[in-house]
């Protein structure tokens, strides 16, 4: 039977060192292990350090844990679940896991195939498994950590005990993450019996063979980019507003490969910043605290800073209503939030922001410190790069829908879109670094066919994955489908794609403008119509790219593509699921989504 690590809660009356220190000596208890004690030559502990991630954000965590782990000592190894096999968890004594939520509540498409074989009948039971989960997710989506709390209840089920109870995580890591690491390496540290041992051999990795070159500027210390270039990438009277921006990367340390993301580290709008504190009647100069920030070790700042770049202040999650609605003790918002009207409350937070609650209950916070208790933090926004390195030097660069739309007789918008579009000029210098997506990486082999899916601003990788293939030689054909919604007014990148089809580098370009006929046709409608060949490129090798909405889009994509395996490889719907299976395993099918 399963035994669960007991630990000091939260609520006991220790400072959360000590609470470490004593959850890290019921640990030590429990295993039989002495208590910990500064001891040196204990053997060091192999830890596992495992990671699903769809974006990077979970790998990069994990290569946290596995640096801070053989800093103390212990003999980490940093693997994605994608290269493991549930017997080779089942050999493991010890295991750390990042887990992201993907889409609405799904694994990553790199741990799919792991996570099927776990939850199979026969997979292996794991009574010698300790382990640890933090999951990662957005409390903006109803399935919130959902992957990360799934694969929890699994481990257990099959006999692990955890070590350290699993952590789930909004957007903003950072306190989450610290909090469930310095519990978790107490404990490791108590199991080991003590201060762990130096290991005679470095961090191993399953994944990487060749150690990868450090970014100097990660979302802690970004890099401040020249704006060099800004245009409208829409004509006419277009109902959508879609900028490319280019910045200047000449001098500096950052580098990117093709179909990597730029973060941008983005400022809350000053307007929507002003009609807050108006609602609260404040001027703005008060002093808050928000922990430690770029600014002030101290983390006091005034409460007008705090807003403008360090509090996300647009949009509402329930947390905040909670918080909020026990405060004022509001029977409505408190009615709304009962299990049994998620439906209805998810409709209320839809598009509604903090300020809506302001300006609804006045009066109910007095004071800035109740606000900035209230607020998370602002998280940076992503983008698909839309340059190559190799054609674009010194430069990286991002194609941006503009976000903007009214309701409760406000007119609101994105973060950081409206801040490019209504705030930023060349010139200015903005805050950015790279977020690595190696699930998104175009074939070694230069003369591999691609499939590009891209409407809309998904098009931005392909544009970078396009100039790359033809900048270093490439013989590869290249295949994009490509839509929106008029071809007059919103055919992104016209004039750069129609000249590498006419030239020849776009072996074949398939459009599909949704609004230019009665009946809307989509991408998917395209692939459909030429299924024949689009199955002799996968029989020839190519690999399929998708990029764009996640919601729809990339499900219409995906249920398409198994028809056309069912339709022109005679498949059944087994057939046809293990054929996208085998390309997944073979890296020929890659989906940056959002």
């Amino acid at each position: 039977m399963s035994t669960t690590v007991p630990f000091i809660p939260e609520s006991a009356p220790f400072t959360p060192e000590q609470r470490g220190w004593l959850n890290g000596f019921l640990a030590g208890l429990l295993s039989g292990a002495p208590a910990p004690v500064a001891a040196s030559g204990i053997t060091s502990l192999k830890v596992a350090v495992l990671y699903a991630s769809q974006s990077g954000v979970a790998e990069g965590l994990a290569r946290k844990v596995a640096k801070e782990l053989k800093a103390k000592g212990h003999a980490p190894s940093l693997a994605s679940l994608e290269a493991f096999e549930p017997a080779a968890l089942a050999a493991e004594e010890h295991a750390v896991i990042v887990a992201s939520t993907y889409g609405e509540g799904d694994p990553p498409d790199s741990a799919k195939s792991f996570y099927g074989r776990l939850c199979m009948d026969d997979a292996p039971r794991l009574e010698g498994l300790n382990y640890s989960v933090l999951a990662l997710g957005d409390k903006h989506y109803e399935q919130f950590c959902k992957f990360g709390i799934d694969l929890d209840a699994r481990l257990q089920s099959l006999g692990a005990k955890p070590i350290r109870e699993r952590v789930d995580s909004d957007v903003d890591t950072d306190e989450p993450f610290a909090h469930w690491k310095s519990e978790l390496l107490a404990r490791l540290d108590a199991l080991a019996g003590g201060v762990a041992a130096a290991p005679a051999t470095p961090v191993a990795s399953k994944t990487d063979a060749v150690p990868e070159r450090a970014q100097v500027h990660t979302r802690e210390t970004p890099y401040l980019a020249p704006l060099v270039e800004k245009y409208a990438l829409n004509k006419g009277d277009s109902s959508k507003q879609t900028l490319h921006l280019a910045w200047s990367l000449a001098g500096s340390e950052v580098f990117y490969e093709a179909g990597d993301a730029l973060g941008v580290v983005a400022q809350n709008d000053p307007c929507l910043v002003s009609d807050i504190l108006d609602a609260m009647k404040l001027s703005g100069e008060e002093h808050v605290e928000i922990g430690a920030t770029k600014t002030s070790h101290t983390g006091f700042m005034p409460l007008r800073e705090a807003l403008t770049h360090h509090l996300q202040i647009s949009r509402l999650n329930r947390r905040m209503v909670e918080l909020f609605a026990n405060e004022g003790r509001i029977v409505r918002l408190l009615d709304l939030l009962k299990s049994e009207r998620q439906t209805e409350l998810d409709a209320y937070l839809w598009d509604r922001g903090p300020i809506d609650l302001l300006t609804e209950y006045p009066g109910v916070l007095h004071v800035a410190q109740e606000l900035v208790a209230m607020l998370p933090r602002l998280t940076p926004r992503l983008y698909s790069i839309s340059s190559s390195p190799a054609a674009h030097t010194a430069e990286v660069h991002a194609t941006v829908a503009v976000v903007r739309y009214r309701s409760h007789n406000r007119d609101r918008g994105g973060v950081c879109s409206t801040m490019f579009a209504d705030r930023t000029s060349a010139g200015d210098r903005l805050p950015v670094y790279i977020q690595p997506n190696k699930r998104f990486r175009l074939p070694r082999r230069q003369d591999a066919p691609v499939i590009m899916i891209g409407p809309g601003t998904g098009i931005a990788p392909f544009r970078g994955f396009l100039h790359e293939r033809r900048a270093v030689g490439a013989t590869g054909k290249n295949w994009l489908f490509f839509g929106d919604r008029s071809a007059a007014t919103d055919f992104l990148y016209e004039d750069e794609l129609t000249a590498m089809r006419k030239d020849g580098h776009l072996t074949r370009l398939d459009l599909a403008f949704s609004r230019d006929q009665e009946r809307k046709i989509y991408v998917q409608d395209r692939m459909l119509e030429q299924a024949p060949m689009f199955w002799q490129w996968l029989e020839e090798g190519a690999s399929i790219y998708v990029c764009g909405d996640a919601s729809r889009m990339a499900k219409d994509v995906d249920a398409t593509l198994h028809a056309i395996l069912q339709q022109q490889g005679r498949l059944d719907a087994e057939g046809a699921r293990e054929y996208v299976d085998a390309i997944k395993e073979q890296q020929r099918y890659h989906r940056d989504v959002y």
